[in-house]
């Protein structure tokens, strides 16, 4: 995302001027991109538009999933720089509508739904369990969920 828009800021706007059901949208695209920040991806002023529609009700998640799908197949002319954001924008809507879900727990069976789901078609290897931990083989038999990793 370039420098000229700022992702946090925009989307902090609904959360204090907001109804309910647009606060928890903002809340969850806000923690979406987020964590794609964290791990050193930028997503697209594509996907912050889609976002703010979202957020407003213009279109549903799955609409917004859809457009930001549409964005990467259709366009041949990719600039550098787009090129590096088609993982965040489309792990963000997944995350986004993930946790926009009401039914939602944390359990190892659903680390690797989640994992999956966010993933597929972005790597091979999406909800699959590490055989390596840490350097070390472990049989899939013999794995614990504390020590649970994706590849």
């Amino acid at each position: 995302m370039s420098a000229g828009k700022n992702w946090k800021f925009e989307l902090e706007e609904y959360i204090k001027q907001s109804e309910p059901g647009q606060i928890e949208k903002s809340e969850a695209w806000q923690t979406a991109i987020g964590l794609q920040a964290v791990d050193g991806l930028k997503t697209s002023e594509y996907l912050l538009d889609t976002a703010k529609e979202h957020i407003e009700g213009k279109i549903s998640i799955d609409e917004a999933q859809k457009r930001i799908q549409n964005y990467y197949e259709q366009r041949t002319d990719r600039i550098e720089i787009e090129n590096g954001t088609k993982e965040a924008d489309i792990v963000s809507t997944r995350i986004a509508k993930l946790l926009g879900e009401k039914a939602f727990q944390f359990s190892p069976a659903e680390w690797v739904t989640i994992h999956r789901r966010l993933f597929e078609g972005v790597f091979s290897h999406a909800g699959q369990i590490r055989q390596w931990i840490f350097g070390r083989y472990i049989p899939s038999a013999k794995v614990i969920p504390d020590q649970l990793q994706f590849l």
